[in-house]
């Protein structure tokens, strides 16, 4: 594992594939034990596509992570009604607690979350999600069911971030 720092910076187009690479590398090891892998490959699928991804990046939605000249993490989010929800934050398996998460949320709390809500949701069960958010001040606000058919979604708020 690396001693450097991650460095965090606004997606490119040039990094669509590197990015849905994240994606299915977290998904897979993420979900499959919680929800299966019909699951897994329908929300891939679903969420993953070249053609979403590629609209969050070129809509500037998108932030990644390096790690030694390599993408290792992403976030993507949406504001709307002065709220920023964050719809994705993956690392590679391969770097978990290498602090390329705590670094992605970072950098959207003090950029484009900085003086609003931030909410997101995680799937029911899993608890290294649940933990993370809880040690960044995210709390619980509800549940609701799953639209693939998962887990439940557990929503977390968290209050905006002052400077």
């Amino acid at each position: 594992m690396s001693l450097a720092h991650p460095i965090v910076r606004p997606a490119v187009p040039d990094d669509l594939e590197d990015v849905i690479g994240i994606g299915h590398a977290a998904w897979r090891a993420t979900y499959t034990e919680i929800a299966g892998r019909e699951y897994v490959e329908a929300g891939l699928a679903r969420w993953w596509s070249r053609e979403l991804t590629a609209t969050s990046i070129a809509q500037g939605r998108v932030l990644v992570a390096e790690l030694d000249g390599r993408l290792v993490g992403m976030a993507s989010y949406s504001v709307t009604d002065g709220v920023l929800d964050l719809w994705k934050l993956y690392v590679l398996p391969e770097v978990h607690r290498a602090g390329v998460g705590s670094a992605l949320l970072h950098a959207v709390l003090h950029g484009p979350a900085h003086g609003r809500t931030v909410r997101l949701a995680h799937m029911d069960g899993n608890v290294d999600a649940r933990a993370f958010y809880d040690r960044h001040g995210f709390v619980e606000t509800h549940r609701d069911a799953d639209q693939l058919g998962g887990p439940d979604n557990v929503w977390m708020e968290r209050a905006p971030t002052a400077r």
